[in-house]
């Protein structure tokens, strides 16, 4: 079935010199009463509507619109380009182009929007930064300060001004180890080594490490009962044990007194594993979700810098299972508790 939708300008062209010719052929024929006089008149029509028609249509459609595609495309033409513009482009129709043109237009409306949202999170990300290393200069400073104004020779204040300028100083030195670890999970600087390793195991070893800190707050970290069967994964060992142990540290800063930290593991599509950490704790607000991974983020900024922490563990995980190319989620219940889970690849 013939289409007019996309036209090429020699098809158009060619067609409406067509219907220019038959009427002209016809009258001569009709007047001159002989098909050849008519046939004449409409092949000379034809052929000189066709040649005035595309040349028109060249010179101030199509050449526009292969100044518009050089634009779109931000292109300095080569000379390869510039046979595509001289031959390629004016075969499409005004259909296609004005397709191209909407295509171009929603792409940049794309990219414009994602380099604001960046712009956003550039800023509000240097916010945290600078306030981030604010927070123990300012201390550190303060209690330098005032060593040096005669609290030095203060042997009942001296010792403890040491110990927290100490500890704000271990905490700079966290920060910026994290960050810079994020640079390099960013960049694809830190290879991983994947093996082949029992999942549960390693939660078991985590949760040892933790023990101390667990004890302090009377929390139980253990598997979840009917996941215990072994499940081996392939992974980076260790980047793995990082990414537990922030999960469970979290579960630790922000579980309640007396409550728990289960892990669960199980295998979905054959071909992946899910991990689940799971506490009892605080919770997050539905409004925070979507963030929690961000670096610096945090739910209650006062409450989460009493607890300790940089800000960045959650940013790390994301980090680490992405460069795994899998995926981790979060779902939290104000009081009722918060499980984040991430998926491995199973063993081959």
């Amino acid at each position: 079935m013939f289409k007019t939708k996309n036209l090429s300008p020699q098809q158009l062209s060619a067609l409406t010199a067509l219907f220019l010719s038959i009427p002209v052929g016809t009258g001569f024929y009709v007047i001159e009463s002989s098909w050849l006089t008519g046939a004449a008149a409409l092949l000379i029509t034809f052929i000189a509507s066709y040649v005035l028609i595309r040349f028109v249509l060249e010179w101030f459609i199509y050449r526009k619109i292969k100044l518009i595609y050089k634009f779109i495309y931000q292109t300095k033409a080569t000379r390869r380009e510039e046979t595509y513009y001289k031959y390629i482009l004016p075969q499409k129709g005004i259909d296609e182009v004005r397709e191209d043109v909407e295509a171009w237009a929603e792409q940049r409306s794309a990219e414009i929007e994602e380099l604001r949202s960046n712009e956003a999170y550039r800023k509000e990300f240097l916010q945290n930064l600078a306030h981030e290393f604010k927070t123990p200069i300012f201390a550190i400073q303060g209690y330098v300060d005032t060593l040096l104004d005669g609290a030095l020779e203060n042997p009942e204040v001296n010792r403890k001004f040491l110990e927290n300028a100490g500890r704000n100083i271990d905490r700079m030195v966290s920060l910026v180890n994290d960050l810079d670890e994020i640079s390099r999970l960013e960049s694809g600087e830190q290879p991983l080594y994947k093996e082949n390793f029992v999942v549960q195991d390693l939660v078991r070893e985590v949760c040892e490490a933790l023990s101390i800190k667990t004890a302090r707050r009377d929390i139980k970290c253990s598997i979840k009962k009917g996941c215990e069967t072994p499940i081996t994964v392939f992974a980076d060992r260790e980047k793995v044990r990082q990414v537990l142990s922030n999960l469970v540290e979290n579960g630790i800063k922000y579980g309640k007194q007396n409550g728990t930290i289960v892990a669960s593991a199980y295998k979905t599509d054959g071909r992946h594993v899910l991990v689940e950490i799971s506490d009892d704790g605080i919770g997050i607000g539905e409004e925070h979700l979507p963030r929690i991974f961000e670096r610096f983020y945090r739910t209650d900024p006062g409450r989460s810098r009493n607890v300790g922490g940089t800000g960045l563990g959650l940013a790390i995980c994301k980090h680490i299972i992405e460069a795994h190319g899998q995926t981790i989620h979060v779902r939290s219940k104000i009081d009722v508790g918060t499980t984040i889970g991430f998926t491995l690849e199973a063993k081959a």
